[in-house]
């Protein structure tokens, strides 16, 4: 095959680092570009929801597509992309888990609102306007994409082919995903198999290079409040480290600038719940001795008080993707039955 392939970039809810990402692999862009014309890519290119429409079915090859699924507009564009790709990539710990954008389902679409637009010192809203999906003016309609009581990751709506996490994937993440579909396309050689995790099939831990020996933490602290030892591992200093519970893949970059894993690369195959895995691993080395079966009620929310911030912290990038998937808001009455 000499023909260049089609690709699309698009950014769902997210921060746009992923995008960014992309032009971190340098020269190598450069052969992105005599294998493939990137078809669409909004924030590098001018194109347009109709061209896209426009397009043939299965017409592009590859669809990277980064962000969570927030509004009805990432619906659509996932869902016409998916239409038109025969791969579609959930790129990105955003499409792959819901990412820091999935800290939203702690609450839903009133109450971010209400904050945003009338509780905020810098909200000026006395009469409390909101923004209307469909507004009527003189000169016709302006619409809005929705905005969703729950945020989604990409495979939650639409089928997809392969997952690279990371916030953002790192640059040998993305060349040897790239470097797979060149070999497909001038060579024939196969792809990985459909659902295939472009990333480590080991843990963080199992990669990061600090030292490690059984040890119970008597204290839990944050980052700031501890000079911390580049050598020593994290947790057995008392740091909450994802390490444990997420997979291998990124270099262990945070780690190498002396800050925890806060689990952006998302669980291992064997790990059904990350946040939850990574709350047995902190058990298993807090210190309560023999003490266990006589603490009560208190002391166990003594020892978690510790842990400021439970959720983000060990749900950072994975909350919709979890077991949980978001706190309930609203609950409907119980009706007795006759």
């Amino acid at each position: 095959m000499t023909d260049k392939i089609n690709i699309a970039i698009y950014w769902g809810a997210g921060c746009g680092g992923c995008d960014v990402a992309l032009l971190d692999i340098d020269e190598k862009i450069l052969g992105l570009g005599e294998m493939a014309n990137i078809v669409f890519w909004p924030i590098a290119v001018d194109g347009k929801t109709k061209d896209v429409e426009a397009m043939p079915d299965k017409s592009i090859v590859a669809t990277l597509y980064n962000g969570a699924i927030r509004n009805s507009e990432n619906e659509h564009m996932a869902k016409l992309l998916r239409q038109k790709s025969l791969l579609m990539v959930s790129f990105g710990s955003c499409a792959c888990y819901g990412g820091i954008p999935g800290l939203g389902n702690v609450t839903n679409r009133k109450g971010i609102m209400d904050l945003v637009y009338t509780q905020l010192p810098t909200s000026d809203n006395v009469e409390k306007v909101f923004p209307q999906i469909i507004t009527h003016t003189k000169d016709g309609e302006i619409d809005l994409p929705e905005m969703y009581d729950t945020v989604k990751t990409l495979d939650q709506c639409i089928d997809v082919d392969y997952y690279m996490p990371g916030c953002p994937p790192t640059t040998n993440l993305i060349n040897e995903f790239l470097g797979v579909v060149e070999k497909h396309v001038k060579e024939g050689a196969p792809l990985p198999p459909k659902g295939a995790m472009i990333a480590s099939n080991k843990t963080l831990c199992d990669e990061c290079k600090r030292k490690k020996s059984v040890k119970k933490l008597d204290h839990i602290y944050s980052p700031h409040e501890i000079a911390i030892d580049q050598e020593k591992c994290m947790l057995e200093q008392g740091i909450i480290c994802l390490g444990s519970s997420t997979r291998a893949g990124c270099g262990a970059k945070c780690l190498e600038g002396n800050q925890p894993c806060r689990g952006c690369m998302g669980p291992t195959a064997e790990v059904l719940d990350q946040g939850g895995s990574m709350l047995s691993a902190l058990a298993s080395v807090l210190k309560v001795d023999d003490k266990e079966a006589l603490l009560n009620e208190n002391d166990i929310a003594e020892l978690m008080a510790q842990v400021k911030d439970p959720l983000g912290t060990f749900y950072c990038y994975t909350l919709p993707k979890s077991i949980i998937k978001r706190k309930v808001t609203e609950r409907k009455p119980f009706k007795k039955e006759a």
